[in-house]
C-alpha cells in the first residue's frame, strides 16, 4: 500500500508547496479564463493550485496522462463521481456537526457522517476492482483501497458504526403532552391506533386529503424542547447513548488522510474532462502529446485556442484549427499578415499547448509533440500605465529587457506586436536586436510582428502567415501557414490606421 497522491507518482513530488497565485502568464494566454471555467463548478475543492504547477518530470506528465486516459471510461468516471459525490454528504455532515448546539444530535449526525464515509470507501474498492484500469496510479489506488477497506482499523470502525446504528434503531418511547407538561418514557408495546383511526374516518374520505405534515432540512437544529426530549430518550437507554458518545470521542478523525487527498486531487482530472466534453461533442479533436526534453522538435495537427474554442460553440461560430511544426535546427515561429487574421490567437495557442502539455492534459488537436519548458514568458500590448512614469516604448524595453534576463535555452517566449508606437525604421532596429539575443539563446519563441525582415533573419526561424482569401482579400481565412512573408503585413496595419483599407474606402465613397 504505497499509494500516495494521483497526482504525484513520487512522494517527494507531493511534498511541493502548492501555488496559490496564476503565473504572470496566464492572463496574456488566457489560461485564466481556461483555469476559472474548469474548476467553476468545483470551489470547494481550490483545484487552481494544481492548475498553475507545471511539471518539470516527464514521468510524471506519463502519470497523469495514463489516469486521464483511464477516467475517459465512462463507467469508472461515473464511480469515481459517486464516491465524490458521498464525500461530500460526509463533509456537509461533519460541516452541520460543527454547528449543532446539543450534544446527542450532534453525535447522531457524526455517526451518520462516519456510516456515508465507510460506505463510499467499501463501494469505491468494490468498483475500483471490477474496472479496466491500465494506469499505474489508479492501479496503485486501487491496491492501496483495498488493504485498507480490508485493515483491522477499517473493520472495527465500520463494526462499531452497524452495532450502533441497530442498536439505535431498536429505540422505541412514549412522548406524553399533558397541558405543559411533557413526559419520555420507554415503549411499552401499546397499541398503534393510527390504521384504526384512519379507517373509520375513510368513508368520509372526499379526493386526496393534503399532507400537513413537516419535512424538516437536514441542516435544521433541534429547539429546546426537542433536545431535552432526547436528553430523556438518552437516560432512558444510557448504555446506548453512552457507547455513541464514546463512539465520537475515540473516532473524532475518522478520515483517512491518503482517502481524504485523494478525494480531492482526483477532481483535477474529472474538472477538465468535463470540461472538454462539450467540445468533444462539437466534433473537436484532443490528443495526449509526446512530451521531450532531449531536442526541441514541436508539433500540431489540427490545434486550436482553447479559450476561443469555448466561446465560439457557446456562439455557434465554426472554429479553425490550425497546424505547426518547426524540426532540426528551427525554433522561432515570425508571424506576419493582416490584422484580425488570427495571429495572436496562433501565439496563445502555441502557449497554451505547450502549457497544458506540462499538467498532463490532453490537449486540442489530433497529434502533437511538445518540447517541456522551464517556464514560459509573455510579452503582449499592454495600456500606459501612468504609475510607473514610463512611456508605453520604455515599458516595453523595460518588459523586454527582464524576460531576456530570466529566460533560459529551456524556456518559451511569446511576443505579441511589439513596438508599434515607434517609428518603423526604430522598430526593425530593436527587434533585430532582440531576435538575436533569442536566437543565441537557443529557445522557442513566437514572434508577432508586422516586420517582414525577422521572418528570414535566420535558420532557426520560420516564418508562417495568416492568410486571406484569394478572391477577396478583405476576409480572413484565420488559417495560419508555412510561407515567406508577403510584404503586406506593414502596409495593412499602416492603411487601417489611417482607414485606406478596401472596405474604408469603400464606406467613404457610399458616403
Amino acid at each position: 500500500m504505497s499509494f500516495q497522491s494521483i497526482l504525484f507518482e513520487k512522494t517527494e513530488d507531493n511534498l511541493i508547496k502548492e501555488t496559490p497565485e496564476a503565473p504572470s502568464f496566464f492572463v496574456d494566454l488566457n489560461l485564466d479564463q481556461i483555469i476559472d471555467a474548469i474548476t467553476v463548478f468545483r470551489q470547494e475543492y481550490n483545484l487552481k493550485p494544481f492548475f498553475y504547477s507545471s511539471l518539470h518530470d516527464i514521468a510524471t506528465i506519463q502519470y497523469r496522462q495514463e489516469i486521464m486516459q483511464d477516467l475517459e471510461d465512462a463507467v469508472l468516471n461515473e464511480h469515481i463521481q459517486s464516491f465524490a459525490q458521498k464525500m461530500v454528504i460526509v463533509r456537509r455532515y461533519l460541516g452541520l456537526v460543527e454547528k449543532l448546539e446539543f450534544t446527542n444530535f450532534r453525535e447522531g449526525w457524526f455517526l451518520e457522517a462516519a456510516l456515508t464515509y465507510c460506505e463510499g470507501v467499501e463501494s469505491l474498492a468494490q468498483d475500483l476492482g471490477r474496472a479496466n484500469i491500465k494506469s499505474h496510479g489508479l492501479l496503485t489506488l486501487r491496491e492501496y483501497v483495498d488493504g485498507y477497506k480490508s485493515s483491522d482499523s477499517f473493520k472495527q470502525l465500520m463494526g462499531e458504526i452497524k452495532g450502533l446504528k441497530a442498536a439505535l434503531s431498536s429505540v422505541n418511547y412514549c412522548v406524553i403532552f399533558k397541558n405543559l407538561t411533557v413526559k419520555v418514557r420507554k415503549y411499552e408495546g401499546e397499541t398503534d391506533y393510527t390504521i384504526e383511526v384512519e379507517n373509520l374516518f375513510e368513508k368520509f374520505k372526499q379526493g386526496a386529503a393534503k399532507d400537513y405534515l413537516l419535512k424538516l432540512n437536514f441542516e435544521s437544529n433541534m429547539n429546546h424542547i426537542e433536545a431535552q426530549i432526547l436528553d430523556c430518550v438518552a437516560k432512558l437507554y444510557p448504555d446506548i447513548f453512552t457507547n455513541l458518545h464514546r463512539f465520537c470521542v475515540e473516532h473524532g478523525t475518522f478520515l483517512d488522510e491518503t482517502i481524504r487527498i485523494f478525494d480531492r486531487e482526483i477532481q483535477f482530472y474529472l474538472a477538465y474532462l468535463e470540461y472538454t466534453s462539450s467540445l468533444k461533442q462539437a466534433g473537436l479533436m484532443f490528443c495526449y502529446p509526446q512530451v521531450f526534453n532531449t531536442d526541441k522538435e514541436v508539433y500540431i495537427e489540427e490545434g486550436f485556442d482553447l479559450a476561443l474554442a469555448k466561446k465560439c460553440i457557446s456562439e455557434h461560430t465554426p472554429i479553425v484549427p490550425n497546424n505547426f511544426y518547426l524540426k532540426d535546427k528551427e525554433r522561432i515561429f515570425v508571424v506576419s499578415g493582416p490584422n484580425q487574421g488570427g495571429k495572436t490567437t496562433f501565439a496563445r495557442m502555441f502557449g497554451q499547448l505547450h502549457y497544458l502539455a506540462s499538467l498532463g492534459c490532453p490537449v486540442p488537436g489530433r497529434k502533437a509533440r511538445f518540447y517541456l519548458f522551464d517556464n514560459i514568458y509573455t510579452h503582449f500590448e499592454r495600456e500606459e500605465n501612468i504609475k510607473n512614469l514610463r512611456g508605453k516604448l520604455q515599458d516595453d524595453l523595460v518588459r523586454i529587457h527582464e524576460i531576456l534576463d530570466q529566460a533560459t535555452p529551456n524556456s518559451i517566449i511569446i511576443m505579441n506586436e511589439i513596438f508599434t508606437s515607434t517609428t518603423l525604421k526604430d522598430a526593425v532596429y530593436l527587434s533585430k536586436e532582440i531576435m538575436e539575443r533569442i536566437i543565441q539563446l537557443d529557445l522557442l519563441c513566437v514572434y508577432v510582428t508586422f516586420i517582414d525582415e525577422l521572418a528570414s533573419l535566420s535558420e532557426k526561424t520560420v516564418s508562417v502567415v495568416s492568410t486571406v482569401y484569394p478572391d477577396n482579400p478583405v476576409l480572413r481565412t484565420f488559417k495560419i501557414v508555412r510561407k515567406p512573408a508577403d510584404g503586406l503585413a506593414y502596409a495593412l496595419s499602416i492603411a487601417e490606421k489611417y482607414r485606406l483599407t478596401y472596405s474604408y474606402l469603400k464606406e467613404r465613397i457610399r458616403s
